[in-house]
């Protein structure tokens, strides 16, 4: 087994490097014990040479996203120093992009965020997803850009959520055995309506975790096999029924998921479903 100690270090929140990371361990599977030092709000060289000193105790590998030249510099020099591997990752990015803009760059720590009607528009969206999850205040359905529907333990909220950080306004309905969908949900015209399916196997196995989490008996239909599978039936049929387009999330993380559905609601504005 491979363990790695990885120093994340951003003039921000360090969402950028998380965000990379994340996708960059991914091609390393043999790599079993990532831990992982967050320096966040690095903005002066005072910060910078207590950062040097957190990796002098406990070297490793370091990463980093600073668009101040100079604490850049700071940096990169006291790690060549330390001898350890440092990459910096925005500064090749930037400068090409510079120079092919012909401007100069700001270095402006944190300037991505910025609270304009963008900002405003996810955080509208996160309320709208927080009141419309799992068939919640159903009146105002149809003021949704997209709901998703599915049976119990199908990474429906989080998928909502996710997609609020992206200015979507999502809702999910909840398939319930013995249960109609909701008149609401049948009668909302302006939504994108997405049917979530999952294998049966998977399926049992999550609920069965959530059930001990819970304490709850696991002796029910619940997270019986056959019932989970006519559950997973029933829902396919009732999304053929309706034309609703299905996405079978098995394999698939809350983020794939949610690029999946924000493709096909791209292609329903251009027209193209």
């Amino acid at each position: 087994m491979t363990a790695l100690l990885l120093h994340k270090i951003s003039d921000a929140t360090g969402d950028t490097l998380d965000v990379v990371v994340r996708a960059c361990l991914g091609q390393f599977p043999h790599v079993k014990s990532v831990e992982e030092k967050r320096w966040t709000m690095v903005r002066s060289k005072d910060m910078v040479n207590k950062v040097l000193e957190g990796i002098s105790a406990r070297p490793g590998f370091v990463i980093f996203t600073l668009v101040d030249d100079e604490l850049s510099e700071q940096l990169t020099r006291g790690c060549k120093k330390l001898n350890v591997p440092c990459i910096d990752l925005l500064s090749p990015v930037l400068n090409q992009l510079g120079n092919y803009l012909g401007l100069e760059r700001d270095q402006r720590p944190g300037s991505q965020y910025v609270m304009d009607a963008d900002y405003f528009s996810k955080i509208e969206a996160l309320h709208y997803v927080l009141a419309h999850d799992d068939g919640q205040s159903m009146r105002d359905l149809n003021n949704a850009d997209v709901v998703l529907v599915g049976v119990s333990r199908t990474s429906k909220t989080p998928t909502c959520i996710y997609l609020a950080n992206r200015g979507i306004k999502a809702a999910n309905v909840p398939i319930v055995p013995g249960m109609e969908l909701p008149e609401e949900l049948l009668l909302a015209e302006r939504p994108l309506k997405v049917g979530i399916t999952k294998d049966p196997r998977r399926l049992v196995q999550i609920r069965r975790q959530r059930l001990k989490m819970q304490g709850h008996d696991e002796d029910t239909d619940y997270v019986d096999l056959d019932a989970v599978a006519q559950e997973i039936r029933d829902a396919k049929r009732l999304y053929i029924k309706h034309g609703w387009p299905v996405i079978d999330v098995s394999r698939k993380s809350v983020e794939e998921t949610a690029a999946t559905v924000l493709q096909l609601f791209h292609s329903r504005l251009d027209g193209v479903i």
